[in-house]
């Protein structure tokens, strides 16, 4: 086979490019819009630094302060190591190390159970929130703007509101992770079975099974990996939502680190956040685990 020249190939593009110029001829109906919105998003960009006064100075000594701040969490301890040892002195120790990891237990508690109760709450929301299960546009709608309206509150603000509800503690930290993640499991559960394929329900439908049947063997068997992915992944962050709760009195270790950091007491900070940051690694090595044992490894073979 010979292959052609390069002046040859550059005069057969000209002639394919002078019989079809539509195709190669920049739609600009289509660049433009693009074009537009990288304009706009870097004049956004430069307004936000002007509008907001950010000094670079002020960061530049941020980053040196942030330094020295790092410098005083070392190392991490939950002792004070400026006083000699003691027997009486181990003790106090040894009880504020399992006070710190209580905390940090009843933290764990707080995401778990706020999010298994939210992502159980909002899986009929789910399905009544789905296109593909509800035609009706107006009851789509209202189900829609409802968890709409629940998402928008921060968790932070939702726990506010339950400590002035039923007071201080972890009960208040699990109904404000059980509120603000019931919005959001809801709208990921809706979306999740939109691009789900009716095919199967469809199927079923036709060789005589209801529409519960249609929904419980054709779409639910689809969304269950992304579902479960879906709760292990915020079961993680709401770990570290509920260290940050915490701090308003809604339990757990977050008010022992606030504590900690207005007494400038950095070395325990640190130990603080390393606890978290363990727990964190732990949560994400299990859910991994757990995640492929419910897709199944031949997944991860595709």
């Amino acid at each position: 086979m010979t292959r052609a020249s390069p002046m040859q190939s550059s005069e057969e593009q000209a002639r394919i490019a002078g019989a079809y110029p539509q195709f190669f001829t920049p739609d600009w109906r289509i660049r433009a819009p693009i074009i537009g919105g990288f304009a706009a998003a870097i004049a956004l960009f430069v307004f936000g630094f002007i509008a907001l006064d950010i000094s670079w100075g002020r960061v530049w000594a941020g980053f040196g302060r942030l330094g020295e701040f790092v410098f005083l969490m070392l190392p991490p301890t939950y002792g004070d190591t400026n006083l000699p040892f003691d027997f009486l002195k181990s003790l106090q120790e040894t009880d504020k190390l399992m006070l710190y990891v209580g905390s940090m237990v009843e933290t764990l508690a707080i995401a778990f159970l706020g999010t298994l109760f939210a992502a159980i709450i909002a899986l009929p929301f789910g399905f009544l929130a789905a296109r593909n299960v509800i035609p009706n546009i107006f009851a789509h709608f209202a189900v829609r703007r409802f968890l709409d309206t629940i998402r928008s509150v921060d968790t932070l603000i939702w726990a506010l509101i339950w400590i002035n509800v039923v007071g201080l503690g972890p009960f208040a930290g699990i109904l404000a992770v059980i509120t603000s993640n019931f919005g959001i499991f809801g709208k990921l559960f809706s979306e999740a079975l939109e691009t789900a394929d009716t095919r199967p329900g469809e199927g079923i439908i036709s060789t005589g099974g209801s529409g519960f049947h249609a929904v419980r063997f054709g779409l639910l068997p689809q969304i269950l990996p992304v579902f479960v992915s879906q709760v292990l992944y915020y079961f993680e962050s709401n770990t570290r939502s509920a260290t940050i709760i915490g701090i308003v009195g809604a339990g757990g270790i977050g008010q022992h680190l606030y504590e900690q950091i207005k007494i400038l007491e950095w070395q325990h900070v640190s130990f603080l956040v390393l606890l978290v940051l363990v727990a964190v690694v732990v949560i994400d090595f299990i859910s991994s685990r757990l995640r492929f044992a419910i897709i199944g490894t031949n997944a991860l073979k595709r």
